[in-house]
């Protein structure tokens, strides 16, 4: 996919209703060559459209007039293609503890969590935050998670009990560190005002209670992790939105060594078709993006629910057949 119409189909399919601000300088980029031919000269991966805005948000760039942007990032390309070829896009979103904790808290307890491209943790303590699954709540926190259920979702009376929070991460992120706070932020889109509300809250909540955060790959590390899980504790390993940042091969060979392990839960939160085997002919509910979403797998066999790409939403398929 060319720089263009990879912006063009970020601007049409994965931003409307999300980020009208990114929806529309997404789509200039497309229709400008100039821009698009500086993009290419970094390496493919680099070249993702919420890399380039959120390295701009991180200098201080505006992101709400494509005037203003397009100077901004041309004038200041040396910087702007630093930050991309070094940083990659975490947005760490807690949100995300909303699609799994109706899994995690029917398991045998207590668990021990292991999660893969980790960041800076956030997604490693569902047990200290609030959720409403419609009218039910559940927890009391100062971070709140509201998701908007279909299906029968087996909304859990209780939180789970952690007893470990582990992970690893290529650049895992200190909530502690002003730098990599700021970056955090700079990849939460501009329009989400509840996103960023969330966050900050999360990263206190992390920072009072900091997790184990080994830097290294996410396949070769895992046994290391596995073994500082303690004993009588179900393990756990999770990943979200993080397979499509690995290669076909990576992917492939990460599944495997989850897929074969039965000393682990292995829970998935990732786009269609990233996870080898793993597939749904559901679809999400109407109202809902039909391009941008993600399915909540288990053991990398069935698809349990579908869900937003940030948590707001849950489609539970379990028991109703549409899953398998």
């Amino acid at each position: 996919m060319s720089c263009a119409e990879w912006y063009r189909w970020f601007g049409e399919h994965e931003a409307p209703g999300r980020s009208p601000s990114y929806s529309r300088l997404a789509l200039a980029v497309a229709d400008d060559a100039e821009l698009c031919r500086l993009i290419e000269r970094l390496p493919s991966p680099k070249q993702q459209p919420n890399l380039l805005f959120a390295a701009t948000r991180f200098l201080s760039g505006p992101t709400d007039g494509w005037a203003a942007f397009r100077a901004f990032v041309t004038q200041y390309w040396v910087d702007v293609s630093e930050l991309m070829s070094t940083r990659s896009t975490q947005t760490n979103e807690s949100g995300r503890c909303a699609s799994f904790l109706p899994l995690l808290a029917r398991l045998p307890q207590p668990v021990a969590l292991v999660e893969l491209g980790a960041s800076a943790g956030l997604c490693l303590y569902p047990d200290r935050y609030q959720y409403r699954y419609g009218d039910v709540v559940i927890g009391a926190s100062a971070v709140s998670v509201d998701v908007s259920c279909t299906g029968p979702v087996p909304v859990p009376t209780v939180l789970p009990e952690v007893v470990a929070r582990m992970g690893v991460d290529l650049e895992p992120r200190d909530v502690t560190d002003p730098d990599h706070v700021a970056w955090l932020r700079a990849c939460i889109w501009p329009e989400q005002v509840e996103r960023q509300q969330r966050f900050d809250a999360a990263a206190a909540v992390v920072a009072a209670d900091p997790p184990i955060l080994m830097v290294g790959d996410l396949v070769e590390s895992l046994p290391a992790l596995l073994a500082e899980v303690p004993d009588a504790a179900t393990t756990v390993v999770f990943h979200s939105a993080v397979f499509m940042y690995l290669s076909e091969q990576q992917r492939r060979s990460a599944a495997e060594l989850l897929g074969r392990n039965d000393d682990i839960v292995w829970l998935s939160n990732e786009s269609p078709g990233l996870v080898p085997g793993l597939s749904s002919a559901a679809r999400p509910p109407a109202g809902q993006s039909q391009t941008s979403y993600m399915e909540v797998g288990v053991g990398g066999l069935e698809v349990a629910a579908l869900t937003g790409p940030h948590g707001s939403w849950l489609d539970w398929l379990e028991r109703r057949g549409a899953g398998r």
